[in-house]
């Protein structure tokens, strides 16, 4: 399990959505502030908004994409260049494409930063997005050897980022470190199991209609992250690295975050390997018999595991895209209703800058947040509407701020300069903020000369009361936060950026996700909807990689029903 991975929000856009909160000043502390020069990078390329559509038009397409964010934008691309269906709608409520990624420039100070996703974990996929887009030279990797840092009794502890660093890495005790290789291989309490009454039985074949949806229910009591975790590999593992990774990645509680859900790769080492290292070694055998084709040429290969971006930041990707996709890209498109046709597929009615425009498609798929599509799909279906409004989504800030470099404490200096990817904190260290990203330390040209950029994540699952508290007394609580461990206390005050809350951020992928996912879509298939394509982070995961891959594997479930059944 990655224990150092960033804090990172990639949320798919939605259709009626509220934006991201912009907080009332309530009186500084004279803190400085430069809200007011920035602007989000959203440059459409303007044939994306070209051919309006007369009001009262009827539109055909084989498949709309509702909702222009990143998991939207890349089902559309992925639907062209890998299987040859051009023939696409995507529409977008909002007047910009890329949903919640959030890239803010004020080029005349040399400042650069986001506000939503700060990064990319490189796998292929969102590589091969990537050059397809026609941004290969505009990638940019940050240092594999970056370290990064969890808060613990004070002082920022490096996370070990290869088995070398094992034996020497000091936020773990000796007594932890054992207790977590004998866990991994296999001495640790066995899984828990469901006990089966006659009740229990009856209500789960009753809602699910499937002899191995039944099976994978009760093979063993869905655990929690930290029950997952403290089982497997100890107290101090939980506590030190996978309760701070959890609020880094999902701002999420350990304690009511499905380890299936949300970690499924590690979930499924211990249930085929009987352990963590039992299943590592079976997936490496698995491998062996089985390798994958020759990579593609025309990717860049990453310097070990690292984070990317781009030259100029995240906003590139979705810009790209709508710019390869033109007048395929419908921008103000409010999606009202969408009913099934008296032929195959579906009527999409919207609401548009040139009046009320109808879609008759042959495939939809949903890629806005799950209480979106919740209030859009009721009329159809009432069982996947229920479903779909069960989600959780918490709030979050973004808060970035910029220090002169003299204000870092000495004993946070590597090479007398400010190195690697971030800090998280664990939530029993009795500070706020979730994590900080060294912006500047991270990516080229994110910040000018003699000044760092910080990144700064608030709130979470555990902190929902930042949705009342005014711009100051966020940007207040990071400081003071930032001086127990990385400022020096004395240092001036900061330069604020920016400050955006979303209030709802990230899913949540709590015990019983995955049921209630299953659910949505068996409601779908009774229904009669076929064609009809659940998409997006809730269905994918959270972070901007998973999004992405998601996107290949829904442009693959449409194209596969358009040849089967839509073309004939």
């Amino acid at each position: 399990m990655a224990a150092a991975a960033a804090a990172a929000m990639a949320t798919a856009t939605s259709a009626t959505a509220a934006p991201p909160l912009r907080i009332r000043n309530a009186g500084r502390r004279n803190l400085r502030r430069g809200l007011g020069h920035g602007h989000v990078r959203c440059a459409v390329a303007s044939d994306a908004a070209e051919a309006p559509a007369a009001p009262g038009a009827r539109v055909s397409t084989d498949c709309v994409v509702v909702g222009g964010g990143i998991s939207g934008l890349c089902t559309a691309q992925a639907l062209a260049t890998k299987h040859g269906v051009s023939d696409v709608l995507v529409t977008e409520a909002r007047a910009r494409p890329g949903g919640n990624i959030t890239t803010v420039e004020r080029a005349d100070e040399g400042y650069l930063w986001e506000e939503g996703p700060n990064s990319f974990q490189p796998s292929d996929p969102v590589l091969t997005m990537a050059v397809d887009s026609g941004l290969k030279d505009d990638l940019v990797f940050g240092d594999p050897n970056a370290p990064r840092f969890v808060l613990w009794e004070g002082k920022l502890r490096p996370v070990p980022s290869k088995p070398g660093d094992l034996p020497f890495f000091d936020l773990m005790s000796i007594p932890g470190k054992l207790r977590a290789g004998l866990g991994a291989l296999g001495i640790r309490p066995p899984p828990p199991v469901c006990v089966l009454s006659p009740l229990c039985i009856l209500d789960s074949l009753v809602k699910f209609d499937c002899a191995e949806r039944f099976r994978r229910r009760f093979q063993g009591r869905e655990e929690s992250v930290e029950d997952f975790v403290r089982r497997n590999l100890g107290a101090e593992v939980f506590e030190r690295l996978i309760e701070p990774f959890c609020s880094g990645v999902y701002a999420g509680d350990p304690s009511k975050l499905s380890m299936k859900a949300a970690f499924g790769k590690v979930w499924r080492l211990e249930d085929t390997g009987g352990s963590i290292i039992g299943g590592t070694i079976k997936t490496i055998q698995e491998r062996g018999k089985n390798p994958k084709p020759p990579r593609n040429p025309r990717l860049p290969t990453p310097k070990g595991q690292t984070v990317a971006s781009f030259r100029k930041g995240l906003t590139m990707l979705p810009d790209a895209i709508t710019s390869r996709l033109g007048s395929k890209v419908k921008l103000s498109w409010k999606l009202t209703s969408i009913t099934k046709s008296d032929n195959k597929g579906y009527v999409l009615v919207y609401e548009t800058p040139e009046g009320v425009v109808s879609v008759q498609a042959k495939t939809v798929v949903m890629t806005i947040p799950s209480y979106v599509a919740s209030d859009i799909l009721r009329p159809l279906s009432s069982d996947v509407a229920d479903a779909l409004s069960i989600f959780y989504y918490p709030p979050v800030a973004a808060v970035t701020v910029s220090y002169p470099k003299e204000a870092i404490r000495k004993e946070c200096l590597i090479d007398g300069k400010l190195q690697g990817f971030g800090q998280l904190h664990p939530r029993s260290q009795g500070v706020e903020t979730l994590g900080t990203i060294y912006s500047s330390s991270l990516f080229p040209n994110r910040a000018p000369a003699g000044r760092v950029l910080l990144l700064n994540y608030i709130g979470g699952s555990t902190n929902t009361g930042i949705v009342s508290k005014t711009e100051s007394e966020l940007v207040e609580a990071v400081d003071r936060d930032l001086r127990k461990m990385l400022i020096n206390p004395r240092a001036v005050e900061p330069l604020v950026l920016g400050v955006r809350v979303w209030p709802r951020a990230i899913p949540q992928f709590l015990i019983g996700h995955l049921d209630h996912l299953e659910a949505a879509k068996s409601a779908l298939g009774r229904g009669g909807y076929d064609g009809l394509f659940l998409g997006g982070n809730y269905v994918a995961g959270v972070a901007l990689g998973r999004c992405v891959e998601g996107a290949y594997e829904s442009a693959s479930q449409i194209s596969d029903y358009l040849t089967k059944y839509a073309y004939k």
